[in-house]
């Protein structure tokens, strides 16, 4: 299945690590760093074009990468756990 995480991004299920809320995990110094590393290393990717709200960490072929979206990771999960194939049309 596939997930539409903003702009013209769209990911697997299967390469999704975990995905984060921007407000509650950037308060910890640890994830902050992190991000921090992952930006500098070249494997974040800004697929918003209004305030962030949320990161997605993928994994595919053994390469990492982090998405930052402006979609809050409640609607991201939402998405994941109802497929269109399951919605009412």
């Amino acid at each position: 299945m596939y997930l539409h995480i903003g702009l013209d991004k769209i990911i697997t299920y299967d390469e999704i690590i975990g995905i984060f809320d921007l407000d509650t995990t950037t308060v910890e110094k640890n994830t902050r760093e992190s991000l921090a590393n992952a930006e500098k290393a070249g494997i974040v990717e800004n697929v918003c074009n209004d305030l962030p709200k949320s990161f997605v960490v993928c994994e595919k072929n053994g390469k990492r990468k982090i998405y930052i979206t402006q979609l809050s990771a409640q609607t991201l999960a939402k998405r994941i756990e109802t497929p269109l194939s399951q919605k009412q049309l």
